[in-house]
């Protein structure tokens, strides 16, 4: 499983470097996509915040229930989830805007997305750090195969990096060279 969430990690790497290269394109007053981020945001949004963190924290609840951790740790991985999926809709909700051509100041986008890509890599740097370090040192085999069983309910494939790219991805996934032109 944590090699699973280290690929998804890896992934969303990728669509963070999407994102910081439109940054830096805006940074320089060129042209960019506002619709590639959109999907960028969308995407972490769909699967990010409604699969892959659900499935940290439900890994993380089974270590705090059966593992002794100190307080400030057993907090801190939720309340990052919580505030990614919030700057996740403010974001959406300004790229939306924009698309549908309303007038947002360039420099309050451009520091709402800086801050939306500092977040996420902090908080996988957190995960890869610390959390998953700590639970491969304390979780069985035995606890693994628990959590995999109690995974298989909720699982689906994923729409971008899976078998198969869903229909609203399709751009996205060209841009990733995931799939052929």
């Amino acid at each position: 499983m944590l090699a699973n969430l280290h690929q998804e990690h890896l992934n969303i790497a990728k669509l963070l470097g999407l994102l910081k290269h439109e940054l830096n394109t805006l940074r320089h007053e060129e042209k960019v996509s506002y619709q590639l981020i959109h999907d960028v945001v969308e995407y972490l949004r769909e699967v990010s915040d409604k699969r892959h963190h659900p499935q940290e924290d439900m890994i993380y609840d089974y270590y705090l229930k059966y593992r002794v951790v100190d307080g400030e740790v057993s907090h801190r991985l939720r309340e990052e989830h919580n505030k990614l999926v919030e700057a996740g809709i403010e974001l959406m909700e300004m790229v939306d805007m924009i698309l549908m051509d309303a007038v947002i100041p360039l420099d309050q986008f451009m520091a709402k997305l800086e801050l939306f890509v500092e977040a996420q890599e902090r908080h996988m740097n957190y995960e890869e750090n610390v959390i998953f370090p700590r639970l491969r040192e304390s979780l069985t085999e035995d606890d693994w195969r628990h959590l995999e069983q109690n995974w298989l309910i909720h699982s689906s494939a994923d729409p971008l990096f899976g078998p198969q790219v869903a229909q609203h991805f399709r751009d996205l996934a060209s841009r990733l060279s995931l799939q052929p032109h």
